[in-house]
Formats: C-alpha cells, structure tokens, sequence
C-alpha cells in the first residue's frame, strides 16, 4: 500500500494523539500508526493528575511548561467538547503537597514560597488548618502546600477526545500497525515501513513513549513501571489531590479514589507485583486512614517513559532532517500534552517559537546514551 501523508505519528498514546490534534487543525494530513490498540499503555495507566507545582518544584526548563500546559486546560475542555462531545473531567480542586515531618514542611514552606514569588496560587497549611479543608487525613500529618490551580483528568477521556478530534478535521488513525523502520534518503526520513506497507511523508514524528527507543536506535529513553490501583467509598472521603513523596491519591467522579505509583525501573513487564501494591496501600492508608473502609476495585501497571535529566524531548531529530522526537514525559505525559501538541505542530509548520529547544532538544543529550541503558 501506498499512502501519502503530511505527518506520520508513530504512537498511539496521549502524546501522538495531541500531536495529531493539533497539527489536523492546522490543515494537515495526518496518519498515527499504533502498533496495538490506542491508548492502552501509559496513557490508560495513568492517573491524570495536573501536579504542575507538585512534580516540578524548582527553576528548570520544565517549570515554565508546565505551568503553561495546565493553564491550556480550561480552554482545552470545552474545544474538545464542542468538537467531540467527549468530556476530559478537568477537576481543578486544588492539590496538596503532603509534609510528614518538620524536615518535610520546612522544605514545603521554602517551595511554597517559591512558587509564590513566580506569582502561582500556592500557600502553605498547618497542621490546625488541614483538617478543615480535608477533615478524613491523618491527624499526624505535619502540614501541607496547597496549589490551588492544579487538579486532574481522565487520562482515556483526553486522549480520546484527541483521537477523535484530529478524525474530525480529517486525520487518519491505523492501529495494530507496527513500525518497523524509518525510510531515510540522504539523511532525510520520507516515510515509515511497517511488516505489510510503507508509509511515505516528509515528516514523522517518533511519539512511542518509552518504546521509542525501540525504533529510533540512539533515543536515550529507558522504561520505569508504575504500578497503582483503585478503589470505590459509599462517601466522599476528600475532594483535593492528595501528593506526596510516597504515593498520591486522586479523588475521581463516583468517589472512587487512584492510588500510585510505584518506581521500578528498567523494565516492560506490565504485571503488578504483590509487594508493590501492599507497600501502597500502606502508605495511602497512613494518609488517609478511612481508605480502610473502601471496596477494592482493580490493580494496573504502567510503564513510563524517563530520560536521565527527566526532561522530555520535544523537538527535530538533530541528523535525520524531518524525524521529531516527542518522548520522555515521564510522569508528566498528561500534564505536558497540550503544549507538547501545539510544540511539535508549530516546529513542523514552521510557526515555532523558542521555549527552551536546547532543553528538550536531543542535540548535546546524547552522551547519556550509555547510562540509559544499562537495564
């Protein structure tokens, strides 16, 4: 088969999905080869948290990013409702960054105060005053940073409103499709192969989370699984994010409650372990000690996609002229997918404005190669 496109996606996840978006309503061509069914690795794992404070807690080319690709939320709900029906469930009730110690709370008090001073709605919360804003946490926690601006998503709603979003102004979706190779002429990519057909286009944008690597050779991207799971109440047992260094908890519709994640790097195995989840579970409960009278609902893995920096790459491949690279999200896949989108459609057709490229540019990364790949 012979097929020609503006852009070809390697990914079915999130990141390709938002990439696909917002590049068809650009007028684009697009096609997102997935080689099993859409939206079921990471992005199905996920909790959807928005922890643009939480998860980046200092001047760093992420910080800006970020808190930009939060702030594109609100607006982002009601495009994607209008053009698909589909409703992501943006929450913005705030999330609080947990201290279990002193130790904890004077370096929360020293992130609050940064934040602040970059003008984002966080302050900090005794112990005397968290009870009244989530009366059900334990009594021995040592105070809180409240981030008034973050909150949540569903994770499958978004991508899905994405997917379906970009078939609405015409692009094309392939699943259970893997690509195999990149076709590269004189050091330009002008399509992909995959084991039946070739694909062809002047642009193809590596969007394969942390089976990237897999495709593009000297990608530095190395798997790290999460594993999670979930539970239902019969009453609501807290209405903010609950974020700290040892687990989340993440209040969804019909008071059911996520709880993650752990860190096990280095490997693609999907199963969830017995250890992990009891680990969890512990720690959820110290938090939040009513967790005990919640019914069990399932437990899940995902693997996130990390680079050493836990920065991303979102930017043109620096040798093979028309290869963009949009991986390496990490724990911020959800987070990050609005800008990454709009990033990568503006670097393709040329309306790119700099947001610090040398950051996520895999240009000067390539030294640590190696060191990814130890596993």
């Amino acid at each position: 088969m012979n097929s020609k496109h503006d852009v070809i996606i390697v990914g079915g996840g999130i990141i390709g999905h938002s990439i696909s978006y917002s590049l068809s309503k650009k007028g684009m061509k697009t096609l997102v080869i997935e080689k099993g069914k859409i939206n079921k690795r990471a992005t199905s794992a996920a909790a959807g948290m928005l922890a643009a404070l939480s998860e980046v807690t200092d001047e760093s080319p992420l910080y800006d990013i970020a808190r930009t690709s939060r702030n594109m939320f609100p607006k982002l709900r009601d495009e994607l409702y209008e053009n698909t029906g589909i409703d992501i469930e943006l929450i913005q009730q705030g999330m609080l960054n947990i201290a279990h110690t002193e130790e904890d709370a004077a370096k929360l008090i020293k992130m609050t105060q940064f934040h602040q001073s970059k003008g984002e709605a966080a302050c900090w919360v005794p112990t005397t005053e968290l009870n009244e804003l989530e009366p059900n946490l334990s009594s021995t926690i040592c105070g809180a940073m409240f981030a008034s601006n973050d909150g949540h998503v569903s994770p499958l709603k978004l991508a899905t409103a994405f997917a379906e979003g970009a078939k609405n102004y015409g692009g094309r979706l392939l699943e259970f499709t893997e690509v195999t190779e990149l076709l590269i002429q004189n050091e330009r990519v002008v399509g992909v192969k995959t084991y039946t057909d070739e694909f062809y286009s002047k642009n193809v944008v590596i969007a394969g989370g942390a089976w990237a690597s897999h495709l593009l050779k000297d990608l530095p991207i190395f798997p790290v699984k999460g594993e999670c799971f979930s539970v239902t109440s019969q009453e609501k047992l807290i209405t903010k994010t609950i974020f700290s260094d040892e687990c989340y908890i993440v209040p969804k519709q019909g008071n059911r409650y996520i709880v993650g994640a752990t860190v096990i790097q280095g490997t693609y195995d999907e199963r969830v372990n017995v250890a992990g989840i009891h680990s969890l579970l512990n720690k959820a409960i110290n938090l939040l000690p009513k967790l005990k009278e919640a019914k069990w609902e399932k437990v899940w893995a995902g693997i996130r996609p990390q680079t050493i920096d836990e920065l991303p790459f979102i930017d043109e491949h620096p040798t093979l002229k028309g290869v963009y690279v949009a991986a390496g999200h990490y724990r911020n896949g959800i987070l990050l997918s609005p800008i990454t989108g709009e990033r990568i459609a503006n670097l393709i057709t040329g309306e790119y404005v700099n947001f610090g490229t040398k950051a996520f540019s895999l240009k000067g990364r390539e030294a640590i190669h190696e060191a990814t790949h130890k596993w």
